[in-house]
């Protein structure tokens, strides 16, 4: 078997923790197995926590710009819309993703209107996918909501583009955990998931593949898919039923 060659690719990890740096966040021990292979395969990695940055509520592109609201998201953006890949990361709070996360893909959907050099929606050609932590029930439904979003707006979707750690039902050691209520663990928690482990790592490799696959052609082609040939009148094969 070849070895693929990923090394002209770029990767950005987003982590959406409620938790400010340098704050031990369980989510990023877990994203952090998926930069570890990337890197090996000479992958370009950039990492940031939203939180960490004073990124306005709103869908626009710059907050600032539209009613004076302190905004880093235009800065942040440009590193977002540099990568190929994009990994979204979140802790489960109440079954769902974290405010932060919802925050990310609103300001995401900021950009969705705006258009590549094909014409096309700003984040065709990229790919996309989530990682998930937390002590209860929810990853399926939590990568639900979050690939559903990346592809409504242009990313596009490899197989088992999700992965995640849940301990026991209840309150109990986080993904990461070396000690719980005072008592030391014999590994750190999760670690040793062989489900995690391998979910992970063929989420890591997927999202590489397609990368790669798309950015070797070019994208996608933009017949049939240019918001700005459709403004121009080209309806490819598209017939008005109203007119049948």
């Amino acid at each position: 078997m070849n070895k693929p060659n990923f090394s002209n690719l770029k990767a950005v990890f987003v982590n959406c923790t409620l938790k400010k740096s340098p704050e031990t966040s369980h989510t990023d021990y877990l994203m952090d197995v998926s930069k570890q292979m990337m890197k090996k395969e000479k992958v370009t990695i950039d990492e940031m926590r939203l939180v960490d940055h004073e990124v306005a509520y709103g869908v626009y592109p710059d907050m600032a710009e539209r009613n004076g609201q302190a905004d880093e998201w235009p800065a942040l953006s440009e590193r977002i819309l540099a990568a190929d890949i994009l990994v979204i990361g979140t802790p489960i709070w109440l079954g769902e993703k974290s405010s932060v996360a919802q925050k990310l893909i609103e300001r995401l959907y900021s950009l969705s209107g705006m258009t590549n050099e094909k014409g096309q929606y700003l984040f065709y050609g990229k790919v996309g996918g989530c990682m998930i932590t937390g002590n209860e029930d929810g990853i399926k439904h939590c990568a639900m909501g979050i690939l559903y979003a990346l592809q409504h707006i242009g990313y596009s979707i490899p197989p088992q583009a999700d992965c995640g750690w849940i301990g026991e039902v209840g309150p109990g050691p986080s993904y990461g955990d070396k000690e719980w209520n005072g008592r030391q663990l014999e590994k750190p928690m999760g670690f040793d998931s062989d489900f995690t482990n391998r979910n992970t790592t063929f989420m890591t490799y997927n999202l590489l593949h397609l990368a790669a696959m798309l950015k070797q052609n070019g994208g996608y082609p933009n017949y049939g898919n240019s918001r700005a040939a459709w403004d121009d009148g080209s309806r490819w094969e598209f017939e008005n039923p109203e007119y049948r």
